[in-house]
């Protein structure tokens, strides 16, 4: 492609570009979860389709569950295979709690923090763009809620607009799944989050949870729900014996322009690729007109 990129359509190029991607749920000796699912693998080629994708994100978000047991072991094996990646393509890391981790082991083996029960938030600034990651997790439970406290650190972030908006990043998405037992363990108390972030600059809500991609809206705000690097569900079944495979496994490149975000699913399995679309076609396309383009690409032979 030229040096100074050539817009093809009506919108420019997006302004920032995130990975995300969730429950990788790793454990201490890299031990089969549930006896089948190599975690320590599947978390590794994740990350391989992520750097064949070429994209240079302004920040990895991982939306929970890094770890199965919150094992201090597991969570330095997850620094180990994450850290070079992410410095390979030069993205901060954003690590974001799930039901699965424990607030003290995450705390020192991911921020070399004192191991303490206080929620794990933290905010981001992307180059205008703020990324709030919020701790959804409950101590001792499975289930979602955010406390009064963390409402009021959020409602007081959010008083103050940010110049490209903000995207709120948790392990529970605020939506209700299709799965009936999955609502056993969802986020509690939604109403309040609602009342929090309506009338703010909050663009979109990056959740995981579910072990499955869906998306929906929540107080006229997108969410989107990455699947799981470990293993995925299988929707397959009907909805009250649906269970996990090992397959389907995919992670989120979200992209972020000045009226709208979108949620691309990548799959991380490799297939054969054909070879039509290349730099040099892209090259040829970008030298001729507007008109040219949609007459040589647009048109019907």
């Amino acid at each position: 492609m030229p040096q100074t990129p050539v817009q093809f359509g009506q919108h420019p190029p997006a302004a920032r570009t995130i990975v995300h991607l969730s429950d990788t749920h790793l454990l201490a000796g890299n031990r089969p979860l549930g006896g089948r699912y190599d975690t320590a693998a599947n978390l590794a080629a994740t990350l391989a389709a992520i750097e064949r994708t070429g994209v240079r994100p302004d920040a990895i978000v991982f939306t929970g569950d890094l770890t199965d047991l919150g094992e201090p072991e597991a969570y330095a094996a997850l620094r180990t295979a994450v850290e070079p990646v992410a410095e390979r393509l030069g993205a901060p890391i954003v690590w974001v709690a799930g039901n699965h981790d424990e607030r003290p082991a995450l705390r020192a083996g991911l921020f070399d923090a004192d191991p303490t029960l206080e929620p794990v938030t933290s905010v981001h600034d992307l180059g205008g763009l703020r990324l709030v990651a919020l701790d959804s997790t409950v101590p001792g439970w499975h289930h979602g809620d955010l406390d009064d406290a963390q409402l009021d650190w959020l409602r007081g972030m959010l008083a103050e607009p940010a110049p490209l908006g903000t995207i709120l990043a948790l392990h529970h998405p605020p939506l209700p799944s299709h799965i009936p037992f999955f609502d056993i363990l969802e986020l509690r108390h939604q109403d309040a989050l609602a009342g929090v972030i309506a009338g703010t600059d909050v663009r979109a809500i990056l959740a995981g949870h579910l072990h499955y991609s869906t998306s929906g809206t929540f107080a006229g705000v997108p969410v989107s729900v990455a699947s799981a690097t470990c293993y995925t569900m299988n929707l397959q079944r009907p909805p009250a014996e649906v269970n996990g495979m090992d397959a389907g496994q995919s992670f989120h490149l979200v992209h972020v322009y000045d009226d709208t975000i979108t949620h691309a699913v990548v799959p991380v399995g490799e297939a054969e690729t054909a070879e039509f679309f290349s730099a040099e076609w892209l090259e040829r396309m970008a030298a001729r007109s507007p008109q040219e383009r949609l007459d040589a690409f647009s048109r019907k032979r």
